[in-house]
């Protein structure tokens, strides 16, 4: 397999098969134009098997490297390769393409070429952030990922959409234009973009400390962290449900991403002398915002506060600098990902049947929709971090690392479990439990197979990691032990 590029495919793959099904159109073609994002979202999916398979869990080195000239003149390449940490983003990203695809199958009825197609390429833009080693060439994957999902949220978005389209482009494209500065500096000072290089390269405490807050400036916005998240709740509550569904599942893992690839192993110094600061962020985003989401009365509203509470604990668990807490965030990642697209998508279901998210409109969904019920249920329990439950895994690994670190530090992270278990279950309580509200649920249908089939999926993956995390945290050993002595090690 090494002799394959695995990662172009991964990446192009999807983005031909987007244009294709672009210019497939709509009207007698759309049959035609969903088969062919179907069957590209799978071929996408398959082809990112094989780093799974073919990985070398005990080398830290990157993995199925590509590098061939792209602006010579300037020292700029088509440079990919992934290790422990990015690999596992990447076919998470292209699983939930296909499951994206299959949601919107019958549901999308405005434009489904445009929309199918927005996706797909979407889907091959976010491979390449995850898989590029050159500072341009992320750069160019990082910002042309907003476009897709700018335009799936003001195209096929609700009555705000428009606004809550914009609001998610300034914000995270101001942003990007600070790491441009910095990756610009990191140019000048190495004489190539090539991100390994910059890893070794040595900087002064005030260039690691500019260097660490034009990074943040980007990745915190995507994260977002605590006081940059405002964008979160409107882009999620204006979207489409697979809009919704890749922001959560793959969107907000961007910014964290970009932490471990950039922030940590460039600027550690700096890095360690701004961890309180970020620590504190962190810990602001996991009580007070779950602290919010209890105030909701918007279902999406609710999972959008959860998810920026959940990252918190993923920053959380970057800053402390021990294994347990960069692992638990790595692992907290990924169930997000399974996590936060399940619920979006059961909130989904229900909207498509009743056309409003207000849990005040809802109630007694299990008398109608006992199988969709009991999915809900196993997903809203992940969410709450209920053990055998991948929601689990991750969290408690994070606040054993925080204990570590801190005790108090572990103390206040641990109360996410709570205000969790709180928000979520309170959700859940009003929506599908007691007797039927009114004459609409009355009449609810429950899941068609199409349905069952794409949160059956995800029902087994979050319990297959919840019982069995090994074989996702076994890839990360090696590559985060050199993260963290890089970082212990220092450049001053």
């Amino acid at each position: 397999m090494t002799d394959i590029p695995l990662l172009s495919l991964a990446i192009w793959l999807p983005i031909a098969g987007g244009l294709l099904v672009l210019a497939s159109g709509d009207g007698r073609n759309t049959a035609f134009s969903k088969l062919i994002a179907l069957v590209t979202a799978l071929f996408g999916f398959l082809v990112t098997i094989p780093l799974y398979t073919g990985f070398d869990a005990s080398s830290a080195s990157m993995q199925f490297v590509e590098l061939m000239p792209w602006v010579r003149d300037y020292n700029i390449n088509y440079h990919l390769g992934v290790d422990g940490i990015s690999m596992p983003f990447v076919i998470l990203n292209s699983f939930i393409t296909v499951l994206v695809v299959m949601a919107g199958w019958t549901v999308i009825e405005y434009k489904p070429s445009q929309y199918f197609a927005a996706f797909l390429i979407m889907s091959g833009l976010l491979n390449g952030i995850f898989s590029a080693l050159d500072g341009i060439l992320f750069y160019v994957f990082f910002e042309a990922s907003l476009i897709p999902l700018y335009l799936v949220i003001g195209v096929w978005g609700g009555k705000n959409r428009v606004y809550a389209a914009f609001k998610f482009f300034l914000y995270t494209l101001l942003g990007s234009l600070l790491m441009l500065v910095a990756l610009l500096y990191l140019f000048h000072k190495s004489g190539s973009f090539a991100i390994l290089d910059w890893h070794r390269e040595p900087l002064a405490m005030t260039a690691q400390s500019l260097i660490f807050w034009a990074f943040f400036a980007s990745f915190a916005v995507k994260v977002p962290m605590w006081p940059v998240h405002t964008w979160l709740p409107d882009a999620h509550v204006e979207a489409p449900t697979g809009g919704s569904a890749v922001l959560a599942a793959i969107g907000l893992k961007l910014g964290a991403y970009g932490f471990l690839r950039f922030s940590l192993p460039i600027v550690p110094d700096a890095a360690q002398h701004f961890a309180p600061v970020v620590i504190g962020l962190s810990l602001i985003a996991v009580i007070y915002i779950g602290l919010v989401a209890l105030a909701q009365t918007d279902m999406k509203k609710l999972v959008a506060y959860s998810s920026i509470s959940h990252m918190g604990f993923v920053t959380l668990g970057f800053f402390i600098f021990n294994p347990l807490g960069i692992e638990g965030a790595l692992v907290q990642m990924i169930s997000h990902g399974f996590v936060s697209a399940a619920m979006f998508l059961c909130i989904g279901v229900l909207y498509d049947r009743m056309h409003t998210r207000n849990i005040a409109d809802y109630g007694g969904v299990v008398n109608t929709m006992p199988k969709f019920a009991a999915l809900f249920l196993l997903f809203a329990m992940a969410n709450a971090g209920l053990p055998a439950t991948s929601g689990f895994v991750g969290e408690f690994m994070v606040a054993m690392g925080a204990i570590q670190f801190n005790f108090w530090t572990g103390f206040a992270a641990a109360t996410t479990l709570v205000l969790g278990a709180a928000y979520t279950l309170w959700m859940y309580k009003r929506v599908v439990f007691g007797d039927v509200a009114n004459s609409h649920v009355a009449e609810l249908d429950d899941i068609n197979s199409r349905e069952m089939l794409i949160l059956g999926v995800l029902a087994v993956c979050t319990l297959a990691m919840g019982i069995w995390p090994q074989p996702v945290t076994e890839i990360m050993h090696a590559t985060v032990n050199q993260l963290l002595d890089h970082v212990a090690a220092g450049k001053l």
